[in-house]
């Protein structure tokens, strides 16, 4: 006789992640759908372990590739939200191999724990996100980028972080603020925690233009929409094997389009419109504004390659007037217009 077989609790599927990820994150289509599957194979795993059973699941760890204002941070928050899991953003560059003046990788895992009101249990389970990742690359290439040579903030970096990204029990430091001390100390597993990293990879064009054939193939190649990172584009761009073999999910996210950015700025619910609205209708001001004023807005953060994230610095430059006049307009309905965004924004040039 067959063992009764073990029912699951019941997991978010990756339809019900992606349409809370579309509720937030405008575009970015194919980047949506993969890490809805790496989260929901990622719960299956955490409960697999808990079962007490052989897990012979992989942790869905996640690199984003992608161009400043894309979105890489803004899905990760958005992952962790609706997972309702601790959640923590660190800088690559601010980590350097163990032994040298700096960080040490585990003070990431400690900025989770400090998230978590020092709770290891709830830490073991948390999201780290990574930026800034493309910055650790192994710099042999440097002749190529001009990023010259260099190892304790870049290759050491990533052997540094293997063990942590693969899953282990290590000492992390109880405050952050004085990571340096060699006291209070808890010890953490990272085997269940999801480690998101992302970075531009600005360079990488380079390194694929190397690969093009030459010829009139090649330049009927140049014309053509540039292919998708390969592990192997990785590789030579100086990340090691080793670190990417425990990234399994590699998503490239595209740049955002003026609908896109339109999108962005009106419909999400937290969205920068909605609280501009939505402040200065508790100083009893109706705001509007025109789609022209608006489109105004992004063609300056596209020219600028700001994307999406330097929409709210252009905006809080435009409204700067009106919220600062806001407590003696009362009563007021205030259009903004393309000639009233014109006016300000030649302020930022």
């Amino acid at each position: 006789m067959k063992p009764a077989r073990r029912e699951l609790p019941e997991l978010l599927t990756p339809v019900q992640v992606y349409t809370h990820l579309n509720n937030y994150v405008i575009g970015q289509e194919r980047a949506k759908r993969i890490v809805a599957i790496a989260a929901y194979n990622h719960q299956k795993r955490i409960l697999n372990k808990k079962a007490g059973q052989p897990n012979p699941i992989k942790k869905s760890n996640i690199l984003l590739i992608g161009p400043t204002g894309c979105g890489k941070t803004h899905i990760a928050r958005n992952l962790a939200n609706v997972l309702d899991l601790p959640f923590a953003v660190v800088d690559a560059t601010e980590y350097t191999e163990a032994g040298y003046y700096g960080k040490d990788v585990e003070v990431m895992v400690a900025e989770l724990l400090f998230k978590t009101g020092g709770q290891v249990d709830e830490t073991q389970r948390g999201v780290i996100f990574i930026d800034e990742v493309d910055k650790i690359a192994r710099r042999t290439h440097g002749a190529r980028t001009g990023a010259g040579a260099r190892d304790i903030g870049g290759e050491g970096v990533q052997q540094a972080l293997l063990k942590l990204l693969e899953g282990s029990e290590v000492f992390v430091p109880l405050n952050v603020t004085q990571h340096w001390s060699k006291h209070d100390f808890v010890l953490v597993d990272t085997s269940e925690i999801l480690f998101i990293c992302a970075g531009t990879f600005s360079d990488m064009p380079v390194i694929q233009q190397e690969h093009r054939p030459v010829g009139f193939r090649g330049k009927r190649a140049d014309v053509q929409k540039r292919r998708r990172v390969t592990t192997k584009d990785l590789l030579e761009y100086g990340m090691l094997a080793e670190f990417l073999g425990r990234l399994p999910v590699v998503v490239e996210l595209e740049p955002l389009s003026v609908d896109d950015l339109m999108q962005i700025l009106k419909r999400p619910p937290d969205s920068i419109l909605r609280e501009y609205v939505h402040l200065l209708s508790l100083d009893g001001i109706q705001l509007r504004f025109t789609d022209t004023a608006l489109k105004l807005v992004i063609e300056h953060a596209i020219g600028k390659n700001l994307g999406a994230r330097g929409l709210r610095s252009i905006m809080e430059e435009v409204m700067h007037d009106i919220m600062f006049d806001a407590p003696t307009s009362r009563g007021k309905r205030i259009t903004v217009d393309k000639r009233f965004v014109a006016k300000r924004l030649t302020r930022m040039e």
